[in-house]
């Protein structure tokens, strides 16, 4: 028996990424409605990828009064991660958002509740957590590797790399620029090998030196040329969060940078025993994995192989971070398995951006209780 599964939101990261995952896993679910706002895409979706008779809707609330869908996936702009969720969980749906879960902290605690009460399934699409090189760091980091890790950086950084489709300059669609965009990745990441959950304080700077005034040609940015006029958010953010522990860990993110090095979905993390580096996608050093620690009374840099590494799922077969993430997402939902993005986990995600960018807006550091 099939899963029967409810996209709304028909854009580029269902195209980019859960399409093709529940393509791969059609032997156990089926896309039997599509919803956007834009009906040529829900359309266009139904047609491609949908199962025979698959529904085609541009109001979520229709979709979500279909008694045969069991999983929703919620692949729309930030801003409506919360309404969309709270009505998937009222309607007894299990509900895989993509990331952030909100563009705002107040959003996302509409989200917790509404998943607590219903008794479903919650998770956060947070892909780069299924790849080969952060699996191997994980386990590292829970064999006590690198002991307790006290100090860790954060890193989303584009020289350029402004995504000009969509509404990803919009504020109101999004919340914010690079930092809830790609930063939410690398701020996962981190707080996931360190197991730490607990921020105590946030001071966080925004700037907006670039977007609003760089006009083509002059803008550089292989993802083509953007409206400095329509530009809302910021070109970078970066941080500083201490834990209630007195870890520390500071996060950077940009999609217009004048640096001279490129990282996304990276992790740099400082133990008491040893430390690592994961390089993360993008730049020249991509998805790299390296260990630093003392061996035989010398300072050691060593690369750590992770091509055999990952989650062991497909032997022999080579598949996307996001075929596991599916994988594991449905086999919650059957009872097989634990969820490896848990909510609580990404509401801390949540509540440290949003303090980063309150942080920015009023010059003062974010105290939590």
């Amino acid at each position: 028996m099939k899963h029967n599964v409810g996209i709304i939101g028909c854009g580029g990261i269902a195209h980019q990424k859960h399409l093709p995952a529940l393509t791969n896993a059609s032997d156990r679910v089926q896309i039997v409605a599509a919803c956007d706002i834009i009906v040529e895409r829900a359309q266009e979706v139904a047609q491609n990828y949908g199962a025979p008779g698959c529904k085609v809707f541009v109001d979520y609330h229709d979709l979500l009064k279909m008694d045969d869908i069991e999983i929703v996936y919620v692949l729309t702009p930030n801003v409506a991660h919360c309404p969309i969720t709270v009505a998937a969980f009222e309607a007894g749906k299990h509900v895989m958002c993509e990331k952030p879960m909100a563009a705002s902290v107040a959003d996302a605690e509409k989200m917790m509740d509404a998943w607590k009460k219903s008794g479903k399934l919650f998770t956060i699409g947070y892909q780069n957590r299924y790849r080969a090189d952060s699996q191997t760091l994980k386990r590292l980091c829970q064999e006590g590797e690198l002991g307790e890790v006290y100090y860790a950086q954060a890193h989303a950084l584009r020289r350029r790399g402004v995504p000009t489709w969509g509404v990803f300059t919009d504020k109101s669609q999004q919340g914010g620029g690079p930092l809830i965009d790609i930063g939410t990745h690398s701020l996962d990441l981190t707080l996931w090998f360190m197991d730490n959950y607990e921020p105590a304080t946030v001071t966080g700077v925004t700037f907006e030196k670039l977007g609003k005034t760089l006009a083509p040609p002059v803008q550089g940015n292989p993802m083509g040329t953007w409206d400095p006029e329509t530009f809302e958010v910021e070109d970078a953010a970066f941080a500083f969060v201490t834990m209630k522990n007195g870890a520390l860990v500071t996060i950077d993110a940009s999609w217009i940078l004048n640096s001279t090095e490129e990282r996304c979905a990276a992790s740099y993390l400082c133990g008491t025993v040893a430390g690592a580096e994961l390089t993360g996608v993008g730049g020249s050093n991509n998805e790299k994995l390296y260990l630093n620690k003392i061996m035989g009374g010398k300072q050691v840099k060593m690369e750590v192989n992770t091509a055999a590494g990952g989650v062991d799922l497909f032997p022999g077969k080579k598949v996307q971070p996001f075929d596991v993430e599916c994988k594991i997402w449905l086999d919650a939902v059957e009872g097989k398995g634990e969820l490896i993005v848990k909510p609580e986990q990404a509401f801390t995600v949540t509540k440290i951006l949003d303090a980063v960018y309150e942080s920015a807006r009023t010059g003062k550091q974010i105290v939590f209780e």
